[in-house]
């Protein structure tokens, strides 16, 4: 694996290295606790491993973190699941993201976007002003420490006012995206009995307005634990019978008050997918996100006060509630609240040039949708400012890389991150101070023994493994709600080997350091004995210019048999004909291997995706192996339910 690109396509300059956080970091850590001086990152990474208490003492250190009543030790128990992290010690994650205010109150901590691209500031002082009225609001209402606060809302500052104001009082703050339908949401909501719902009566998407007033009514219906809810105008309506007005709980000038919680009270409930069961809700404390974000933000993206920072996101992924910690390091960050691709391709593009963003993040799928367009990012935008453009969701394929370099500047750092909605943050991702290699995650995160292990459990350098890590996070999930003895937790990260976590990615980890993602493990090709990612088929086959996307499924059979489909989604005007098929066979036999070529190829109406946009691979599996839908698939975690009829029939046919 590391002889595929021997030469870097990036590599920062000395001014850059010297300058980053992380370089700074580590010349304070070893001069004020130990940590190698020489030896760069990769000496700076095996400490912070080795010396796991060490060195999230130093990172608290270095980042000024106010522990209102101090902490007995850093770690108590280190066993995972159930590690403790700085047990006596109380904090609060709203104060530290209001910090900035002190100083620079008139600068924007907030610029919202909409479909018309034209930034809106909302400034350090008013964010706290808001942040403050609002929580002194929520504790009339009745909210304490440990209750829930939902949110059915787009990316606008309102979102992020909800969720620093509910973890100010110590409430637990929940969000899902308005273009869930009800069902989503309740599978969500009714899990965790919210007692306020803050909520649009609709959204703005690609040029259209969609009404969400039913769907809000619904909800207030089948959550019968709501005490308030609270009515956002996005489209100028006025508030249903009985709900509150957004603008009279925010009106008040008012100092906020941050309860002083303890390092592992719950912070906000996070969902899995939730594509074959109800999704997991899974518990983040303040501490942990704390320190964990500090260390991402701050030392991997590199940020500070100086910086903009634009991920595209919306409120149903784990990307806004790291997006809104950007605050922590005193950044301004970059709310968008529409189309990824309105009124065209190159709508990201020009976001990030009219915000001025120094860290712009997308999904790998943007990008690779822009390569097909024919999008021009550096001739059709004023890109100066990016110094960073960072990719997740899926594993930015070799093209996109070299594309971003090609297409936005020859000087970019490409940061192409894998991490969870689990941990919240990146287990493998961006290092300032590191080379880009095409196709390759830079290194794992400092505090993070990520390592790739075959099936006995041992670890392989230049082979692929599974995606395990042997340490405790901080924010590692302190639990799932409803989840009282903690089986849901062990049984999902836990459960193939003892008192390590296994994510369920496929990973090579080079002798270089870098990472490379496969493909989740769970729905891994297993052709003639010989494992392979999906991740990689796709990047061989979507390089063709007539396929749109593609899913690659394989399936054992009963008789012991092993079928192999390739479902490809063509773009409008092309066919499935010989020469197509030709084509797709030799490119995946030519770049691949021929063991990957598949048993058919079958052109689809679409590739169906979780709600956050992953392609689904194992309800997928399922539905071929014959498992009736309603059992394969949480129908509301699906963009396109229609889709999976093609794969029931298919399946029915083939039976």
């Amino acid at each position: 694996m590391s002889t595929v690109n021997p030469q870097p396509l990036w590599q920062p300059d000395p001014e850059r290295i010297a300058q980053a956080q992380v370089t700074k970091f580590q010349a304070w850590a070893s001069e004020h606790h130990g940590a190698p001086a020489e030896g760069g990152y990769a000496a700076l990474h095996r400490w912070s491993v080795a010396e796991l208490d060490t060195f999230w003492k130093a990172v608290t250190q270095w980042f000024d973190v106010r522990f209102s009543t101090p902490y007995a030790r850093v770690l108590g128990d280190r066993s995972m699941p159930g590690a403790q992290w700085f047990p006596g010690a109380t904090l609060n994650y709203a104060e530290h993201a209001l910090r900035a205010a002190a100083t620079r109150a008139d600068e924007p901590a907030l610029l919202h976007v909409d479909e018309t691209h034209e930034p809106l500031p909302v400034t350090w002082a008013e964010l706290r002003r808001q942040v403050g009225s609002l929580a002194a609001e929520l504790r009339t209402l009745g909210v304490r420490p440990g209750d829930r606060v939902s949110g059915y809302l787009p990316n606008i500052p309102q979102a992020v006012v909800a969720l620093l104001a509910t973890a100010s009082v110590g409430g637990v703050w929940t969000s899902c995206a308005p273009d869930f339908g009800a069902r989503s949401v309740l599978d969500r909501f009714q899990q965790v009995e919210p007692v306020v719902l803050f909520t649009v009566d609709g959204y703005r998407y690609g040029g259209k307005e969609h009404d969400r007033r039913d769907i809000v009514a619904e909800l207030r219906h089948e959550l019968p634990t709501l005490r308030a809810v609270v009515h956002i105008p996005l489209l100028g309506t006025e508030p249903p019978e009985g709900a509150l007005e957004w603008s009279a709980l925010t009106g008040a000038d008012v100092e906020p008050v941050f309860e002083q919680v303890a390092f592992d009270h719950p912070l906000w409930v996070l969902y899995s997918s939730g594509t074959t069961g109800l999704p997991k809700a899974i518990v983040q404390s303040q501490g942990g996100i704390l320190i964990e974000h500090l260390k991402q933000l701050g030392l991997h993206c590199d940020l500070g006060p100086e910086d903009r920072f634009f991920w595209y996101t919306s409120t149903g992924w784990m990307m806004w509630n790291f997006l809104v910690s950007g605050l922590l390091t005193g950044t301004t960050i970059v709310l968008y609240d529409g189309s990824p691709g309105f009124p065209d391709a190159g709508a990201q593009w020009r976001i990030a040039e009219r915000t001025g963003a120094t860290l712009y993040g997308t999904s790998a799928a943007y990008v690779m949708a822009c390569r097909k367009a024919g999008v021009h990012p550096a001739r059709d935008f004023d890109l100066s400012k990016v110094q960073c453009v960072a990719t997740t969701g899926s594993p930015l394929p070799p093209d996109g890389f070299r594309w971003l370099h090609d297409e936005v500047r020859h000087d970019l750092w490409i940061a192409s991150v894998s991490g969870g909605t689990d941990v919240c943050s990146c287990f493998a991702g961006a290092v300032p101070t590191l080379p880009v290699h095409i196709g390759e995650l830079q290194a794992p995160g400092l505090g993070t023994d990520l390592q790739s292990w075959d099936p006995t459990g041992k670890p392989v350098i230049d082979e692929v493994g599974e995606l395990v890590v042997t340490n405790p996070m901080p924010s590692m999930p302190i639990h799932f709600w409803n989840d009282p003895d903690g089986s849901r937790y062990h049984d999902s990260y836990f459960d193939t080997y003892p008192g390590v976590w296994r994510h369920g990615d496929w990973i090579t980890v080079t002798s270089r350091g870098s990472v490379v993602i496969h493909g989740r493990s769970d729905s891994t090709l297993n052709r003639q004995g010989v494992r392979m990612g999906s991740a990689d088929i796709y990047e061989a086959v979507e390089r063709i210019p007539e396929i749109r996307e593609s899913l690659v499924i394989g399936v054992e059979q009963p008789d012991g048999g092993y079928w192999m489909p390739l479902f490809v989604h063509l773009v409008p005007g092309a066919a499935l004909d010989d020469a197509l098929l030709d084509r797709i066979k030799r490119t995946i036999r030519e770049q691949l291997s021929p063991r990957h070529v598949p048993d058919e190829i079958i052109e689809v109406p679409g590739i169906p995706h979780t709600l956050t946009g992953k392609r689904i691979e194992v309800p997928v599996k399922r539905l071929l192996q014959g498992t009736p839908l309603e059992k394969a698939v949480n129908p509301g975690s699906i963009d396109n339910l229609d889709l999976l009829h093609f794969y029931e029939d298919l399946a029915r046919k083939r039976a």
